[in-house]
């Protein structure tokens, strides 16, 4: 493809997306198509001779496009949001057309000093210690990775690294802590058995008591505490463990405080959500995704230590091949973390906090916030829902519930959710909550209005007499 085709091409793609963009409301939320329909209209083997671009583009449209879930949906109430917007898109565009592999400052310094400058506007954003310094990552899975890798070493002093574990090491977690906690720390070689899920309260929040006596009782078996994950926003119903009560266990057994504020993190960027971080000085490192609340497409995770020299020595490694002159004055984001190669991740925050500005982006979240607010008060005034969880920020955990047996209300909120999704124009999740079935709605994709709320309200409300 040479220049002027590519110029053809590129204008009739970003058509196209901007045309999506207006228009994904249209689509239903979540696919429809049946397992392996997509895979039975590809072809088998791929093609000796190239096609035309404008086959493959159609065949986009008919056959890949039906198979998406539109994450960008107003009716998006799932999970939580993986928001996009048009200046992030953009941004990514000239990433993409740049292609450069920003592994080190000398092979892309802009890359390196942007992202320096970016995390050190997002840390003052929220209000984080002025000596935190951060790096972007792909995902809050890969960054919690890190930070159990860097407590292991910091418990082991550095022994782990040369010669594995030897002396079993803790990792400490609510019962309601993400799953990637449970994943890194079997990747990370401590063994599952060494990962202690801590009770939590009636608002799902880690018990700090419960938390010290489980400290207390592995140090008296000759265990070595490593590490404690602290859930700022859970998944299931947005918690918020006891920051500084957690912090100061942590200092005063010497252990390493990681905290998960992947989707609640944007939120400290409101002063009135400041009181999440109270206790931020004893944390020593902390992720949050501006790929879930902060309009930044996938994948932008923000990761934050105390101490960089610590996450470096975990880390780095000095092949002759990598050595140049400009190492000593710089940082090289590949000591930083787990990848090597490095995407151009800091352009798209850039351009969006720029386009934004703190306070269109403060808006944004505080209109969100509103909107789970009015939809928990539609819930409390219907009889036969209840809320079922605080609603410390846009996520309410609800469930019908008529008077029936507990195993009825599973099966029926179940079937409920079900008849929900299939129409089409809403999308919702569940979990469960001390053994109970509920719905989340989950509001904060960028184009979510309060009359997409208020219909999907309706709608929640009408498919519940079905039933």
């Amino acid at each position: 493809m040479d220049s002027e085709q590519f110029r053809k091409f590129g204008y009739e793609f970003v058509d196209w997306v901007a045309d999506y963009f207006a228009e994904v409301g249209d689509y239903p939320v979540r696919s429809r198509v049946k397992p392996g329909e997509i895979k039975e209209r590809l072809p088998a083997k791929a093609p000796q001779a190239g096609e035309p671009l404008e086959t493959i583009f159609r065949d986009f449209k008919e056959i890949i496009l039906p198979g998406m879930t539109h994450w960008q949906h107003p009716g998006w109430f799932a999970y939580f949001p993986a928001n996009n917007s048009p200046e992030s898109v953009l941004a990514e565009l000239l990433t993409a057309g740049m292609g450069a592999q920003c592994m080190i400052w000398q092979t892309s310094p802009a890359a390196t000093e942007l992202e320096e400058v970016v995390m050190e506007w997002l840390r003052d954003m929220l209000g984080l210690p002025a000596g935190m310094a951060g790096v972007l990552q792909d995902t809050a899975s890969t960054a919690t990775l890190c930070a159990i890798l860097t407590a292991r070493e910091a418990a082991s002093g550095f022994e782990a690294n040369k010669k594995g574990v030897k002396q079993p090491l803790v990792v400490y977690a609510s019962q309601e802590a993400h799953s990637s906690v449970d994943k890194a720390v079997k990747i990370a070689g401590y063994g599952k058995e060494y990962l202690r899920h801590i009770p939590v309260d009636e608002n799902y929040a880690l018990i700090p008591k419960k938390l010290e006596e489980a400290i207390v009782a592995d140090k008296k078996a000759g265990l070595v505490p490593a590490c404690v994950v602290s859930s700022l926003g859970t998944t299931s119903s947005a918690a918020f463990d006891p920051l500084e009560e957690i912090g100061q266990i942590c200092r005063r057994h010497n252990i390493w405080l990681h905290v998960d504020a992947a989707f609640a993190g944007t939120a400290a960027i409101l002063e009135e959500k400041r009181w999440m971080l109270q206790g931020a000085e004893y944390i020593d490192s902390f992720v949050f995704n501006p790929h879930k609340w902060m309009f930044t497409n996938f994948d932008c995770s923000a990761y934050f230590v105390r101490n960089p020299d610590l996450l470096v020595k975990t880390f780095e490694i000095h092949p002759e091949y990598l050595k140049t002159a400009a190492d000593t004055q710089v940082k090289n984001y590949r000591d930083w973390g787990v990848q090597l190669g490095r995407r151009f991740r800091a352009l798209k925050l850039w351009f969006v906090i720029r386009s934004y500005g703190v306070e269109g982006l403060q808006s944004m979240v505080r209109e969100h916030l509103r909107l789970a607010q009015l939809f928990k008060s539609w819930v409390d005034e219907e009889a036969r829902f209840e809320v079922m969880a605080p609603v410390n920020l846009s996520l309410v955990c609800f469930r019908f519930n008529d008077g029936r047996p507990e195993p009825e209300l599973h099966n029926k909120n179940k079937e409920l959710l079900e008849k929900i999704n299939a129409t089409g124009s809403v999308y919702l999740t569940h979990t469960t909550l001390k053994g109970k079935y509920v719905m989340r709605m989950a509001i904060g994709s960028r184009l979510t209005e309060e009359k997409h709320v208020r219909q999907a309200w309706e709608l929640i409300q009408k498919m519940a007499k079905e039933i």
